[in-house]
């Protein structure tokens, strides 16, 4: 237990002045499949047999087995997951926020999944066509996240995309996208990083060469993503946290997953683990639903009152050590738990 306990920390650089998380009135998002909690399933829907993608074994939209952080994170900020934007725009009343995230978005104009599918630049664009719709300003209480540049980088199957070997491309479009949230009068922004491509069942299967090059990737893009976010906090008067999810999943043994370099679901060859809590993975480039909750906890975590010095011009930097511990463990002890039962 000892052990768990503190393999599970890692040091997180916040330049987020310390907020309450349970007071932000609503949760907003953009993003692509890693947040998407149902707007692809919505645009796909089969009117025939009422399914969308992704299809089950997939969780009700969800691009895993299970509810993904968004929803998680919702719920211990005491908010109903947020509302995908497709049902808002349908004429759904929003609850808890709304969800712009769509699985196969790029940082450009461009979807993996299908080309009439948004991007980043879209999603900022239904981000203001809601808020002309309603007729009123941004809530500034409200909490929103911004996470995505994998489908940047990752090998795809789609002809309208050819991947970047680059960050420069990826993290201007980021900037933009920031900027332009600033200016619709955003306030506290969650900006996670990547986790590395390269170990990823996808990046795995493509050969030890590319694998090694999607990590260099990854760490190019945390690393400009991080200079570009201390500039924000200082220049846009945004509260930032950048959440480091690259730190969180670096050891998975320590959270307490058996299998991180295989996915549960494999829908080449059709297969499907018995043991999904146990895997990283739940298909080839797609977390668990544990490791959704695991980023949940302590994206929660980081949220938090710190007892840190703050400067009245200066933003707080916080280094938080072991977070998320105290959910790892939760979930842990759950699944032991289980496991017994079984």
């Amino acid at each position: 237990m000892k052990t768990q306990l503190m393999a599970a920390g890692f040091v997180l650089l916040s330049f987020m002045l310390p907020l309450k998380a349970s007071a932000f009135t609503g949760l907003y998002v953009v993003g692509d499949s890693l947040s998407d909690t149902g707007n692809v399933f919505n645009l796909t829907i089969n009117p025939n047999t009422g399914i969308g993608l992704p299809p089950p074994p997939y969780f009700q939209g969800r691009f895993t087995n299970g509810p993904a952080w968004i929803d998680e994170l919702a719920q211990k900020l005491n908010l109903d997951s947020p509302t995908p934007f497709i049902q808002v725009l349908n004429g759904a009343t929003p609850q808890g926020g709304v969800n712009f995230a769509v699985g196969g978005a790029t940082s450009t104009t461009a979807n993996t999944i299908d080309s009439n599918l948004l991007g980043l630049p879209q999603q900022v664009g239904a981000f203001q066509t809601v808020l002309n719709t309603n007729q009123q300003p941004v809530d500034a209480d409200a909490l929103y996240v911004l996470w995505l540049g994998a489908n940047d980088y990752l090998p795809t199957e789609s002809l309208d995309f050819v991947p970047f070997t680059d960050s420069v491309q990826t993290l201007e479009n980021i900037s933009n996208a920031v900027q332009a949230l600033a200016s619709f009068g955003v306030q506290n922004l969650v900006v996670p990083n990547l986790p590395n491509l390269g170990n990823t069942p996808r990046g795995l299967s493509q050969g030890e060469s590319i694998s090694n090059s999607l990590n260099q990737l990854t760490q190019e893009h945390n690393a400009g993503l991080s200079t570009i976010l201390a500039g924000f906090s200082q220049n846009l008067g945004l509260n930032i946290l950048p959440l480091d999810v690259n730190s969180l999943f670096s050891n998975p043994q320590s959270l307490g997953f058996t299998n991180f370099t295989e996915p549960c679901f494999n829908a080449i060859a059709q297969t499907l683990c018995s043991n999904p809590e146990q895997y990283l993975y739940w298909d080839f480039v797609h977390p668990s639903a544990t490791a959704h909750g695991i980023l949940a906890d302590a994206a929660f975590t980081a949220l938090q009152p710190q007892s840190v010095p703050e400067s009245g011009s200066a933003w707080g930097l916080l280094a938080i050590g072991a977070l998320g511990t105290a959910g790892v463990l939760k979930r842990q002890q759950k699944k032991f738990a289980i496991s017994k039962e079984n």
